[in-house]
């Protein structure tokens, strides 16, 4: 699916990757249970930070800036993957995964929002609750790449933005007609 929330958009502002946005300021994310994402080598640069006390978990690399990861809780068996950021970027990883489903809080989205991502995407959202609860009943919920099982804390440090942070980039995210981003 593709995300233009503002809070999508302030990570990659956040990180100084906005090349990572599309035109209109989405985040092509792929859905992918915990069990089925690991790390061969750079786990030493890998670290989150949350935009708000209770916000997602964003994991990214600290050396390159780049996202590995979106998560809730360790709780719920769910990590959204950023295409943009693979190798090869969304069209490779469409090869491999297939194109984005829909889109949601087109409201954020720069310039025009795209054709069908305003409204309550309902067949989206019971998409979404139906991978995860089948991901936690098929046991697909650990190991999990970015908490511990016992006790469920964070593996990689987590830097919570103050709201002065948070307010700062709020200003370059959408809904902002006459904007582009740099993607």
């Amino acid at each position: 699916m593709v995300c233009y929330c503002d809070d999508c958009q302030a990570f990659a502002y956040h990180l100084g990757r906005a090349d990572l946005l599309n035109a209109n300021g989405g985040s092509d994310i792929v859905q992918v249970a915990p069990s089925t994402l690991t790390f061969v080598q750079g786990q030493n640069r890998i670290v989150g930070v949350r935009l708000s006390p209770k916000g997602l978990y964003r994991w990214y690399a600290n050396c390159c800036n780049t996202p590995v990861g979106n998560t809730l809780s360790p709780s719920v068996p769910f990590v959204g993957i950023l295409a943009q950021a693979f190798e090869g970027g969304a069209p490779a990883v469409d090869e491999a995964t297939g194109p984005p489903i829909g889109a949601i809080l087109g409201k954020y989205a720069i310039g025009e929002p795209p054709a069908g991502s305003t409204g309550l995407n309902l067949s989206l959202i019971l998409r979404a609750i139906g991978k995860v609860l089948a991901w936690k009943m098929g046991g697909k919920a650990w190991p999990h790449p970015f908490f511990k099982r016992e006790p469920r804390e964070p593996i990689y440090p987590i830097t919570v933005l103050s709201r002065e942070q948070r307010e700062a980039l709020r200003p370059l995210c959408g809904p902002q007609p006459n904007a582009q981003a740099t993607g």
